[in-house]
C-alpha cells in the first residue's frame, strides 16, 4: 500500500496528536504534526516582539515567513520540530503560544505558507496528520478522514496533566478558559474555521481510552481498507 493518507481534525485538546502518534507507530505510517508548524510561526512572532495589545502587524508577520527554517530532530521514533536548527517542541507547548496561536493561523497567508510546506512534505509516504483542514483543505481526498470531539472540562483535564508532566504549572481554570476561547475563535475565523470534512468519521473520546481509541480505528482500517497488520 502507498500514499494513504489518514487525516485527523477536530477540537483542541481532543488528543488528536497522541492518537495520530499511536496509529503511525502501529501501523508503520509517518507521523506528522501540522499544529506545531503554526505554533512554530507563533513562537517565531513572540521572540520578535510582534505582538501589540493582543493584535500583530500582518506585513511583519508576513515578512517574519522568510526568516523561518523548518526542520525535525528524531528522538525515540519520534519527531520533534525546530525553529532555525533549535528544537522548540517542548517551547511551542507553553501557554503563550497556545493564548496566541489561532490569531496567526487565521491568517490566510500563513496557512497556505504551512499548506505548502506540509504538501511537499509528504510527497509518496503514508502518512498520519492532525490538525486544522487536514481533511478539507490540505489533503481533501485522503482515503481516511476523522473528526475529533470531547466535553470541554475533559480536555481541560487532559491539556493540565500534558502541561504539567512538562514542567508547567498552569491552573486548571485558565486552561479551560483558554479552551474555550479557542473553541469559539476556531469555529468562528473568517479564515478556514474550524469545520468536520463532509466524509470524516466522528470519534467523541471524552470517555474512551487510548487502547479503545486504537481498537475502534483498527475495526476501520480493517472493515473499510482490508488493511492487514501484525497483531502482536
Amino acid at each position: 500500500m502507498t500514499s494513504f493518507i489518514i487525516a485527523i481534525d477536530g477540537f483542541s485538546s481532543t488528543g488528536k496528536s497522541s492518537f495520530a502518534q499511536m496509529i503511525a507507530k502501529r501501523m508503520n505510517f509517518v507521523y506528522v504534526d501540522s499544529g506545531a508548524i503554526y505554533r512554530l510561526v507563533t513562537l517565531n512572532a513572540l521572540q520578535q516582539d510582534l505582538f501589540k495589545d493582543g493584535s500583530i502587524d500582518q506585513n511583519l508577520l508576513k515578512d517574519s515567513l522568510e526568516s523561518i527554517d523548518v526542520s525535525y530532530e528524531i528522538k525515540n521514533s519520534k519527531s520533534e520540530i525546530c525553529l532555525n536548527g533549535v528544537n522548540v517542541e517542548k517551547r511551542i507547548r507553553m501557554i503563550d503560544v497556545a493564548d496566541h496561536v489561532s490569531l496567526i493561523a487565521s491568517f490566510g497567508f500563513v496557512r497556505d505558507w504551512v499548506n505548502d510546506k506540509l504538501r511537499k512534505s509528504v510527497l509518496g509516504m503514508n502518512v498520519v496528520m492532525d490538525g486544522r483542514d487536514i481533511g478539507t483543505t490540505v489533503f481533501p481526498n485522503a482515503q481516511l478522514k476523522i473528526f475529533m470531539t470531547a466535553d470541554p472540562q475533559i480536555r481541560a483535564q487532559r491539556r493540565v496533566a500534558q502541561l504539567a508532566a512538562s514542567g508547567s504549572n498552569p491552573s486548571f481554570d485558565e486552561v479551560y478558559k483558554n479552551i474555550l476561547e479557542r473553541d469559539y475563535f476556531d469555529s468562528h475565523r473568517e479564515v478556514s474555521p474550524l469545520k468536520q470534512a463532509a466524509d470524516a468519521i466522528v470519534l467523541d473520546n471524552s470517555h474512551m481510552t487510548m487502547e479503545q481509541q486504537m481498537d475502534w480505528i483498527m475495526s476501520i482500517m480493517r472493515e473499510k481498507f482490508n488493511f492487514t497488520f501484525d497483531e502482536a
